[in-house]
């Protein structure tokens, strides 16, 4: 059985992963015969928001140890991440990862990536494996390769962002995937847009079912 990455960036949609994303990538895996491993960097949050209130709160937590929530304590460390022994990684979205795993949510353009992170994808694509992204992930993976194309969908404000940092964007709406051919990098838009949890579910469904055809 094909074995697919996926990184998450905490729990919860304002400071972490979007659990729906994150949740319904496991899935598709899952249905379309893959197996999964969860990783996430072992690093402070930026910060925690109460997702009732959308308030900042006085606290600190892990983006591991919050994630290890979504991945029912089966999660390791991005750091053990070796591309080689997998066939693909995908990032699910939410804010956490314009936050935590770069800074992208603070500094736009001219944000950082966490070194975990720039090493995963860069070492899968040297690998020719895929790299799937969902929701603002793409810009993530702008940042780190420059020249390829992905989705966000329609925001016009993250779409320029994506083009300032050499990437090429392709607009689309709900459920519809952009391929790079160059570098094996699968996107969609999913809460970038106005979406329901059953489009969620058909982006994230469509990624990994193109993931498992470019391998």
């Amino acid at each position: 059985m094909k074995k697919i990455a996926v990184v998450l960036a905490g729990n919860g949609v304002y400071d972490g992963a979007e659990i729906h994303e994150a949740t319904l990538t496991l899935l598709a895996i899952a249905r379309n015969g893959a197996t999964y491993q969860c990783f996430a960097p072992d690093v402070e949050q930026a910060h925690v928001v109460n997702h009732l209130t959308g308030e900042e709160m006085a606290e600190t937590r892990n983006v591991l140890v919050e994630a290890a929530r979504i991945a029912r304590g089966n999660i390791k460390p991005l750091s053990d991440y070796d591309a080689k022994n997998f066939d693909a990684i995908m990032f699910p979205g939410g804010f956490g990862a314009a936050k935590n795993l770069c800074t992208f949510a603070f500094d736009g353009v001219d944000c950082t990536v966490n070194p975990d992170v720039e090493q995963a994808v860069r070492s899968t694509v040297a690998e020719g494996k895929p790299v799937g992204a969902l929701c603002i992930s793409p810009v993530l993976i702008a940042k780190i390769l420059g020249d390829v194309k992905v989705t966000i969908g329609q925001d016009e404000a993250t779409i320029q962002a994506i083009e300032n940092l050499g990437g090429t964007h392709q607009k689309t709406t709900h459920g519809q995937v952009v391929t790079d051919d160059k570098y094996k990098v699968v996107t969609t838009p999913c809460y970038m847009l106005d979406a329901t949890i059953d489009q969620i579910a058909d982006g994230a469904d469509n990624v990994v079912k193109k993931i498992l055809e470019i391998m």
